[in-house]
């Protein structure tokens, strides 16, 4: 027996894996990871992998990126872990200093944590005391984009709308006021997503006309709804929903989990639309994709609500025992610095322009395509069984899965979201390596599409 095939049985003797029925590991085992380097996976049993998704989109600069790997071993011995309540260390001081420098004006205050999730608890919390401390215990309730996604706890899950996420545990999930989202790729108002003026938006104007009174905060994955299948939408919908905030009192809370630190193209997604949040949420990209951290980054306005004498009992009284953690500052250090000292993002944006150019090449004909749509570096291919009539496959089909696990065979991790394959690399990986991925993808839909 292979050491790669005795680490699967002893894994799925014990380990419960995450968004995965474990059924299916009878037939696909887990693939045993030894190490990374750059873009690509080896496994234990010499077969490499390129990952084209980051590692769930986390991965920013690379597995094993030397200057991160050095930042990290270098805290180490220095200090690996502190309680972050009355204490403070250099790297988080100096993190945070570096994020205030980057992020949209008017963010001036950050709350540290130790995953997405929880930076987007860590935003619902605080809009909902600011509006309690103000007054204004009325707006108690949240909106969201349908087909939204924001985590997996209760209050991040409540916030979501992809059902199969979602559905099963509404009776344990709170209150929320949908909006129908951006819908581009099949627009009921038969609008292109370059030059449109935002029709749909009439259905957010709605909801507020409805809710805004008791609304404390409204949630968005700006630009950019990756669990949904990588829909784009436009920065103008940004910039009227910025507008519609102000105009009701409602706190803008922006999810740049997965489109921050270049993703893109931009530093955050909200810069393509020059708008300012109250709230922004960061992980995976932070840390490079190394540590468990996230940042919940606020207005002055916000912070100035829970600023109070003791007894006042204003305290925002929420914590993650890892919030601050030195090793994870160590390592978004080094992300920024390698972003700013290898100029990532104007490199990263040259390389997108290549591959936008590639795709279309290569998959702009194929008759089960139905759109390839892209936003800096992440480049999206959704099948259908009918390209004139955007008919999608049936979903019993798994075409995507199927798509997937012949990819692996062929040395490249794909993991697509239903029927929509999408590349979401790090930033500096190579054309050389793009080309692999483009020519594998090719192969595994040519394998299972015919």
């Amino acid at each position: 027996m292979s050491k790669a095939t005795e680490l699967a049985q002893r894994d799925v003797e014990l380990i419960w894996h995450p968004c995965s029925q474990m059924k299916d590991y009878e037939e696909l085992p887990p693939i045993a990871i030894e190490r990374g380097e750059g873009s690509w996976l080896y496994g234990v049993d010499g077969k490499r992998y390129l990952d084209i998704i980051s590692s769930w989109w986390a991965n920013l600069l690379g597995h094993c990126h030397p200057k991160i790997n050095a930042a990290i071993k270098a805290q180490l011995d220095r200090l690996e872990h502190v309680i972050f309540a009355n204490f403070t260390h250099e790297p988080a001081v100096k993190l945070a200093e570096g994020l205030a420098s980057i992020v949209p004006e008017g963010l001036k205050k950050f709350h540290f944590n130790d995953n997405g999730s929880a930076a987007v608890e860590c935003a619902l919390k605080m809009c909902f005391q600011y509006y309690l401390q103000t007054g204004k215990g009325e707006k108690k309730y949240f909106m969201c984009l349908t087909e939204g996604y924001h985590g997996e706890t209760i209050g991040a899950l409540s916030v979501g709308n992809v059902d199969i996420y979602t559905e099963i545990y509404r009776p344990m999930m709170m209150k929320t006021f949908p909006i129908k989202a951006p819908d581009c790729y099949r627009c009921p108002y038969g609008q292109a997503r370059e030059n449109c003026d935002c029709a749909c938006f009439q259905a957010a104007e709605e909801v507020f006309a409805a809710h805004g009174h008791e609304t404390a905060a409204v949630i968005v994955e700006p630009l950019l709804q990756g669990s949904a299948g990588m829909r784009i939408y436009p920065p103008l919908y940004l910039k009227k929903l910025r507008r519609l905030c102000d105009a009701y009192d409602v706190k803008l809370i922006a999810d740049e989990i997965a489109t921050g630190f270049g993703r893109t193209g931009k530093m955050f997604a909200c810069d393509w639309a020059q708008i300012s949040p109250d709230v922004m949420c960061l992980s995976k990209g932070l840390t490079g994709g190394y540590m468990p951290m996230s940042a919940t980054c606020v207005s002055q306005e916000i912070y100035d609500a829970f600023y109070a004498d003791y007894q006042e009992g204003k305290a925002f009284l929420h914590s993650h025992t890892y919030a601050g953690n030195p090793l994870g500052c160590a390592a978004a250090l080094a992300v920024q610095e390698v972003l700013r000292e290898d100029n990532i993002l104007a490199k990263a944006q040259d390389t997108a322009l290549w591959l936008t150019a590639a795709m279309n090449e290569t998959f702009g004909g194929h008759p089960q395509v139905g759109e390839i749509r892209h936003i800096g570096l992440v480049h999206a291919i959704e099948l259908v069984s009918d390209r004139e009539n955007k008919k999608p496959f049936p979903a019993a089909k798994r075409l995507g899965y199927a798509v997937y696990k012949r990819a692996l065979t062929h040395g490249l991790l794909l993991r697509p979201l239903g029927d929509v394959l999408y590349f979401n690399p790090p930033l500096n990986t190579t054309r050389e390596d793009l080309r692999f991925a483009i020519e594998t993808t090719k192969q595994a839909m040519a394998e299972v599409l015919g």
